[in-house]
């Protein structure tokens, strides 16, 4: 049978319901749940980026900060913002988008924003709880994905899972988060070896390269009832396609993502439920 289609946009909208109501708890309770959000320079895709995620946050009731800075702007500069934003009472949650200018450290800014307002579990601390299973914030993608998991009654438990990604924002936090669930996880990279053979045996498979020169996941790579993530993003002749060769492999497996309308929309809901999270002490 072909493959059933994780529809995140349904998901997305079922959180934000929840999330919205979580809002409007709060409100009453006299907490306006606030996101401040920074953007240096005027690259078109993260102002695009920045604007989505100001007008989901508005969609549920939460506040939004809008603070800009020229790409020429200097570390100091930056970081005496975040100091700003740190102590403000009425802001909850803090998003430095990224990529910041070349000239910026980018460590030294993140690891500056208030640990209790790192909406992007970012920072060193947070990082830390996730490592340990005990964080209250988490990463936005990976979250998603399993929010996406939970909703469709994927147990995880013992699959063999392979993600091809090593990134801080996505494959690493991942990788903590399934073995938490107990999988069994291998990560794969740019120095993987024999990754066709990893993929053919596996349960379950996340991608997030977003370079279909670099790597495309097809149908022949795959085993029947493969349940597949697809996290990357390539912009072909002004279409958005993903890391998957969605017809081959949608013959093969159990559960697929599309792209877009899979992962996508849930990372911007789980940035609008860490900035929730964050508001309410009591979580």
């Amino acid at each position: 049978m072909p493959a059933k289609k994780i529809d995140g946009l349904m998901v997305s909208r079922y959180l934000k319901d929840k999330i919205r109501k979580d809002v409007s708890k709060l409100t009453e309770h006299g907490i306006k749940p606030c996101l401040a959000t920074i953007l240096m320079g005027d690259d078109e895709a993260s102002t695009m980026y920045v604007r989505n995620k100001q007008l989901a946050a508005t969609d549920v009731g939460i506040l939004t900060i809008d603070k800009r800075l020229p790409s020429t702007a200097s570390i100091e500069e930056l970081i005496n913002l975040l100091d700003e934003l740190n102590s403000d009472k009425c802001v909850h949650g803090i998003l430095l988008q990224l990529p910041l200018p070349k000239h910026i450290d980018q460590f030294s800014a993140i690891s500056r924003i208030d640990k209790n307002k790192d909406v992007d579990c970012l920072t060193p601390y947070n990082a830390g709880l996730l490592f340990t299973g005990k964080a209250r914030l988490k990463p936005c993608t990976p979250s998603g994905i399993i929010e996406l998991l939970d909703y469709y009654k994927i147990d995880v438990s013992g699959m063999d899972v392979v993600i091809i990604n090593r990134s801080n924002l996505v494959g690493l936090p991942l990788y903590l988060l399934l073995l938490q669930r107990d999988s069994t996880v291998t990560i794969c990279h740019s120095k993987s070896r024999n990754i066709n053979e990893k993929l053919i045996s596996a349960d379950c498979i996340v991608t997030a390269i977003g370079d279909r020169n670099r790597f495309l996941l097809k149908g022949d790579m795959v085993k029947p009832g493969v349940v597949v993530i697809d996290v990357g993003i390539n912009r072909i002749k002004g279409k958005l396609h993903g890391d998957v060769d969605f017809d081959s492999v949608y013959d093969k497996a159990s559960y697929i993502t599309p792209v877009p309308g899979g992962v996508g929309p849930m990372t911007v809901t789980m940035l609008l439920k860490n900035t929730v999270t964050a508001a309410d002490t009591n979580k």
